[in-house]
């Protein structure tokens, strides 16, 4: 994909994705966007450029920024958009053993200890991984596993910043590939005590 309203298309649509309840997986990342709309943008050029370097990888690199804050396309093409979307795929390239590292920092906790919200906290996995003990991808493929989001997010009094993290969770959620099998074996392996 190396046409600019298509960059421009997939972008809408992720960003529609990420910050509101807009479901561009469920949707097949259309949205309401014209050539008319496009053609009068002044970061069109942006959309042009993106599109010709990540040609192949230009949904996976909008990924990478929306989870990382990046908002505005112009932000795009710095430095740290590249670094953004070079942890990215390092992380998605090797998600089992990335997923393993994080999970052996976490074998001294009792697994349901790190997924509960106790008096109205925020569960001690969302702690470590704002403190970027873990990865969020390892929180994502928890909850995918084991659903404490959903669960847990009734108990946590946090209304500033939980709406956001809960919702960057579930909206990574269908990009972040894995083998269940093995996450549970990893898990499994893990938490079982000898």
């Amino acid at each position: 994909m190396n046409d600019p309203f298509e960059s421009y298309k997939l972008y809408n649509a992720l960003k529609l994705h990420f910050e509101s309840n807009y479901d561009a997986v469920k949707y097949n990342f259309k949205s309401n966007v014209t050539t008319n709309s496009f053609l009068k943008r002044k970061d069109k050029y942006f959309f042009a450029k993106l599109a010709k370097k990540y040609n192949g990888n230009l949904m996976d690199f909008y990924v990478s920024q929306f989870v990382n804050n990046g908002k505005y396309v112009g932000d795009m093409l710095d430095s740290e958009a590249e670094q953004n979307f070079k942890h990215f795929k390092k992380v998605q390239e090797s998600i089992h053993r990335t997923f393993e590292v994080d999970i052996n920092k976490l074998c001294d906790y009792d697994l349901e200890q790190l997924l509960i919200s106790e008096d109205g906290q925020h569960p001690l996995i969302i702690k470590l991984w704002m403190q970027e003990e873990i990865l969020l991808e390892t929180v994502v493929i928890l909850n995918s596993i084991l659903g404490f989001i959903p669960r847990e997010s009734k108990k946590i009094k946090d209304t500033i910043i939980w709406p956001d993290q809960k919702r960057l969770i579930e909206k990574y959620t269908p990009f972040v590939k894995f083998d269940a099998n093995k996450i549970k074996l990893i898990c499994k392996k893990a938490f079982t005590k000898p």
